[in-house]
This record gives C-alpha cells, structure tokens and sequence, in this order.
C-alpha cells in the first residue's frame, strides 16, 4: 500500500552559513509544530552538516533543497542539490579538521544515503519519529548543547508545503 506523507516541508535556499542558520530554525520550529520535539537536535546538526557539504563542494551552484518528511512513524531529512558527484563516506584520521560529515550521519541516523535526482543529487537520512530521542540522538544532543548508498523503497515526495529562504 502507498501511502502519502502525514507531514511535509520543503525550504529551498542557496547553502552560504548566513542562510544553514535559517534553515536550522526552520527544522526546529517544524519539528515543534509537529510535536517532534526529541528530534529537533538529531535533525538539525544532520542539515547542517549536509548544507555545510554543500555550501563546500557543489558545483556549479549552492542552490539546493532541504525536505522533511513524517511518514509511517520515520522522519526522512532530505538535501537535494544540482551537483551530479556523489559524495563517499570518508574515514577521518584524529587529527583532521573536516570530512566527517557523513559519517556523523551515518552515527547519528536510522539510516541514510545518495542516489543520483537530476540535475544533481540527494542525501538523506531518517530518524524514527518517536515520542522520545532515540539513544543516539539523546547521546548527541547532551554532547552538543555545549557547544548504504542506495535508498531502499520509493521517494515519497509530494510537494505540499513549501517555504523559500531569500
């Protein structure tokens, strides 16, 4: 059976630092709206990691697209962009300063990956949508407040709600 998303968002914004902190109120008060409240820590350093990738590496534009999606008891956070290359999950020496982005991902998600979306690509990673933090994400969230490739299924998403941040 397919069912449609129960919640839906998309912000669409160039990924420069000014707008990642927008877009990681944006998260915040969405996931608030929609009673994901243990989520908003988990989801938001996700999108800004993600954004942060993006704000580095794509080509030729920054111009990309954040979506967030409730459905079957899952929160998929989704950053589509228009550069083609796919990122690789990189093992990051002590000593190095940045490339730990998707493995932070990947420590801090159900699940997570990249597929190929015309003109670019997609990153995406999901959270259950509980009403409590799952163990991860409460682990990361205390150590915060200081301070696959394939995606498996289909891609449920409908464009509902939207919001653009200049």
């Amino acid at each position: 059976m397919i069912r449609q998303p129960s919640r839906h968002c998309t912000v669409e914004l160039q990924a420069i630092p000014a707008r990642i902190g927008h877009v990681r109120g944006i998260v915040s008060a969405q996931l608030r709206h929609w009673h994901l409240d243990a989520l908003i820590d988990p989801a938001s350093l996700g999108v800004t990691e993600l954004l942060a990738n993006v704000h580095r590496h794509a080509r030729p534009s920054k111009q990309c697209t954040v979506e967030l999606c409730v459905l079957l008891d899952q929160l998929t956070v989704s950053v589509h962009d228009l550069d083609p290359r796919l990122p690789r999950l990189r093992t990051a020496d002590s000593w190095e300063t940045s490339g730990r982005g998707l493995a932070l991902i990947a420590a801090l998600s159900e699940s997570w990956g990249v597929r190929p979306h015309a003109p670019g690509k997609v990153v995406w990673f999901t959270l259950p949508a509980l009403a409590t933090a799952p163990e991860g994400a409460r682990a990361l969230r205390t150590h915060w407040d200081t301070a696959p490739l394939e995606e498996a299924g289909t891609d449920p998403r409908p464009r509902n709600r939207s919001a653009r941040v200049g």
